[in-house]
C-alpha cells in the first residue's frame, strides 16, 4: 500500500479509544494519567465523530511530548 492508500484506510477505520484503563485525573494538569485526555474529551468521546476523535488523538501526541513522566 502506498501513502495515499494507507491514509484512506486509516480515515475509513473507526477510531479506537485511547483509554488504557488506568483512570486517574491529575489535579495539576487536568489530564487523565492513563490516556492524557481531559474530562471534557472523555465525556464527549463515545458520542463524538471520528474527526473529533482524531483531533483528540493529535492533542494526546502533543501532550506526550510536553509532559515529563516520572
Amino acid at each position: 500500500m502506498n501513502g495515499p492508500d494507507v491514509l484512506a484506510a486509516e480515515l475509513a477505520a473507526p477510531v479506537a479509544s485511547p483509554c488504557v484503563s488506568l483512570c486517574k485525573m491529575n489535579p495539576d494538569s487536568g489530564l487523565c494519567e492513563g490516556c492524557l485526555r481531559t474530562l471534557d474529551e472523555i465525556r464527549k468521546w463515545s458520542a463524538a465523530d471520528d474527526d473529533f476523535k482524531r483531533g483528540v488523538l493529535a492533542q494526546i501526541r502533543r501532550r506526550e511530548q510536553q509532559i515529563a513522566f516520572d
